[in-house]
């Protein structure tokens, strides 16, 4: 069954719980002038972290908070806390990273955008169209089958919903390694004194990750365009999911009609998931890559090391060089920064994704650019977007190290198009086969040896009769041995043979 299978709702269905949870998020949380105080980082108040902002939190933070009376402080403060108490007791709140405190962070959030819609039938219908389209021209550019069984249109709560459990899955190594890694940061003749101070620690780091996730998701599900954006199944499942709430955006980025950015999401779409279904190690693989990647990590804390070394005690009563050092200071990013000791395994997930990512832009350009004006067009400009990033992408790479990035797409969409240009559709994607059959990262750079390879095998092998060969080869050592048979020592044995006779 798909996660996203949630199916689509007209613009009169009822779904009461559902509205009635927006808008307990939308106004339950807002202030006299719309503000909402759980827009910011809640542990902006105590925590530096890279995505919460420090005391100025997201959007502001106490600064923010200040532009009420006394009243309307406490009363953000208190929605801001209110909830920690079941985040901390609840199973999700459990671990490095406290998901029940991200969950209901991406949530606030969400709501505060006011890009929660609810898409209508007619999105839905939409893209289900659009999608049909695009499967039977995709049909012609892969020998792949459908792998999408049913579509949808989703708005960014629906999004957060139905991948926050991949997000578990890929952010928890990560965060447990960070967390062992900020412990480590602690000098070690104060480690053995911390005592119980020890697991509050992990506490408080695994509620600022959570907040930290939260804070990103929640702005990835108000800008997310596809399910398989990244190049990563987040949603489980294989349904196919557009929001369509961007279409008007996202044409004007791909230089097109809305009509034509609908249809070339769709084929985007249903080629990622024609990939996910049936190369059914692939997602194992891309979250392998992650576990691997996270084994590795470590927290720089050089920055602040460095900027305190600048502090000289003897200016501690100069009001004047105070003031100084606090300026230079203040324009830094202090925070620990997230390094990785293994550069093969990020270098290995790096690969993955733009195999996917170029295998995609290649079909699909092969499947519209007979049908669509300026297809090509729409390609690049497709990765051109893509290649920008997304400050929420960003902000979750600074947060836990990791990027759904595909920095060598292009190249990857060469090396398929050489391939079947080579080899023809089906061995090109039969190399999907086994993941031991797939370029490596050298091959992106320079095709023509794994092209090569693969064109040589498809000559050899195509008739190629295992039997056969055996006994040819057979008969050659035979005569072999023959030819070695009739000769003597010194080559005259015919000789001999006649002087024995007589």
């Amino acid at each position: 069954m798909s996660k996203f299978g949630f199916g689509f709702h007209g613009p009169h269905d009822s779904d009461d719980d559902r509205d009635r949870d927006r808008d307990r998020d939308r106004d339950g949380n807002r202030d006299e002038n719309g503000n909402s105080g759980n827009d910011n980082n809640p542990f902006g108040f105590f925590f530096g972290g890279p995505m919460g902002g420090g005391a100025g939190g997201m959007n502001g933070g106490a600064g923010h908070m200040g532009a009420g009376n006394l009243g309307d402080i406490l009363n953000q403060f208190g929605s801001m806390l209110s909830g920690f108490g079941t985040d901390m007791n609840s199973a999700e709140g459990k671990g490095p990273v406290n998901y029940a405190l991200a969950k209901r962070t991406a949530r606030q959030r969400i709501a505060a955008t006011n890009k929660d819609s609810r898409p209508s039938h007619n999105d839905s219908q939409a893209v289900a169209d659009s999608v049909r389209l695009a499967e039977l021209w995709l049909d012609e550019a892969t020998n792949l089958p459908a792998g999408a069984s049913s579509s949808v249109a989703f708005g960014p709560a629906q999004w957060l919903d139905e991948t926050f459990e991949t997000w578990k899955r890929v952010v928890t190594p990560l965060a447990d390694k960070l967390g062992d890694a900020a412990l480590g940061g602690v000098p070690e003749e104060m480690r053995s004194q911390l005592g119980p101070l020890a697991g509050m620690m992990k506490q408080i780091n695994a509620m600022n990750f959570g907040a930290q996730l939260g804070n990103t998701l929640g702005e990835m599900a108000t800008d997310v365009v596809l399910s398989t954006q990244w190049g990563v199944p987040l949603a489980e499942g294989d349904t196919a999911a557009i929001a369509t709430e961007h279409l008007d955006s996202m044409a004007k980025k791909l230089g097109c009609e809305p009509r034509e950015a609908l249809i070339y999401l769709a084929a985007r779409e249903a080629a990622h998931l024609r990939l996910f279904k049936h190369v059914p190690w692939l997602v194992e693989r891309l979250i392998l890559d992650v576990e691997e990647f996270a084994a590795g990590l470590s927290l720089d804390y050089s920055a602040i090391e460095e900027a305190t070394r600048e502090i000289n005690p003897e200016s501690m009563n100069d009001p004047a060089k105070m003031q100084e050092m606090m300026e230079r200071m203040q324009g830094q990013d202090l925070s620990p920064q997230v390094v990785s000791t293994n550069a093969h395994a990020r270098e290995r997930l790096e690969t993955s994704l733009s195999l996917i990512e170029g295998w995609v832009d290649y079909v699909v350009g092969s499947a519209l650019n007979s049908r669509i004006p300026g297809a090509a067009m729409i390609g690049a400009a497709w990765s051109e977007f893509r290649n920008n990033g997304s400050p929420a992408m960003d902000a979750l790479t600074k947060a836990v190290g990791i990027s759904f990035t595909a920095p060598k797409a292009n190249e990857a969409a060469e090396l398929w198009r050489k391939l079947d240009d080579a080899v023809g559709v089906t061995k090109r994607d039969g190399v999907w086969d086994h993941p031991d059959f797939l370029p490596v990262a050298s091959d992106l750079d320079n095709p023509a040896a794994f092209i090569s390879s693969v064109a040589f095998d498809e000559d050899e092998m195509e008739n190629f009769n295992p039997i056969s060969e055996i006994e040819k080869l057979e008969r050659e050592l035979n005569e072999k041995r023959g030819d070695q048979g009739g000769t003597g020592e010194n080559g005259d044995s015919s000789e001999k043979g006649d002087s024995d006779k007589e």
